[in-house]
């Protein structure tokens, strides 16, 4: 009898931790605000990789304004929404985050219209008005942060919403700095992404984002590989109800992401 209570006792320690379901890593970004600070870590695909993600405009320069339903929607804001959402879709892949503009006080927005503000700093440095003093300071950020980082491969993220002609609707454009070889596969692999999603999701529309060289300052002065983006027109009414939607937002977020992984395990 003795030896049968051993025995189902050992059982029971031996097996217990095999049977017993295995709980979720999780990670905690308070950028991303109290609904969504807490995220699950899905996989390792992006295991090794480090992301500087960086939303245009900020603090006293909110970039282009467009009007929708009587409300004015700033670039900064639905640019800095989106980045929010691509460093959640990269953390859960196991990547290492680095997001250059920050508003403490934002977080992940679900609504339509995000409020306007002035409050973003670039990693907690004033953003300053000067347009080239701007570009250099989120550059210099990027810079200091990828000669610390060992990661293995380090690529930079800029995002911006385009603004054109207001009766313009606009793709997705994908730009790399010229003759970098690392950034047109990226911007390439991000292209073929929405490509293929756009099939997927709109075959009748079409696709026609375009990938191109462009010689943009945070391109030429930044040490990673960086890829910018400009995410629609911001003054036409059809962009404008793709971005004021959170799904839509976050469809972009999940697009961008899903390149960048097909380009990591390129780069391996």
């Amino acid at each position: 009898m003795r030896v049968s209570v051993l025995f189902v006792t050992f059982l029971f320690f031996v097996l217990s931790p095999l049977l017993a379901k295995k709980k979720p890593r999780t990670g905690k970004e308070s950028l991303f605000g109290k609904e969504y600070a807490t995220y699950q870590i899905i996989s390792n695909e992006l295991s090794g990789a480090c992301f500087y993600l960086v939303s245009g405009h900020g603090g006293p320069d909110p970039g282009a304004i467009g009007i929708y339903q009587g409300r004015q929607l700033h670039e900064d804001e639905y640019a800095y929404d989106i980045i929010l959402r691509l460093a959640r879709e990269l953390l859960s892949r196991g990547a290492k985050v680095h997001i250059i503009i920050q508003d403490k006080k934002d977080g992940i927005r679900d609504g339509h219209v995000l409020a306007n503000s002035k409050r973003e700093t670039c990693m907690g440095d004033p953003i300053p008005l000067n347009q080239v003093a701007r570009l250099k300071q989120r550059c210099d950020w990027v810079n200091k942060l990828y000669r610390k980082d060992k990661s293995n491969y380090k690529r930079a993220v800029f995002i911006h919403v385009d603004s054109r002609s207001q009766g313009q609707q606009t793709d997705v454009f994908f730009y790399n700095a010229p003759k970098s070889i690392k950034g047109k596969r990226l911007a390439n692999n991000l292209h073929r992404t929405f490509d293929k999603k756009y099939d997927k999701h709109q075959p009748n529309r079409g696709f026609r984002g375009t990938v191109s060289e462009r010689n943009l300052y945070v391109l030429r002065n930044t040490t990673p590989v960086a890829v910018f983006l400009e995410l629609g027109n911001i003054r036409n009414k059809r962009d404008q109800q793709r971005l004021v939607l959170k799904n839509n937002r976050q469809a972009l977020a999940n697009w961008i992401a899903e390149g960048i992984v097909k380009d990591y395990k390129q780069g391996k």
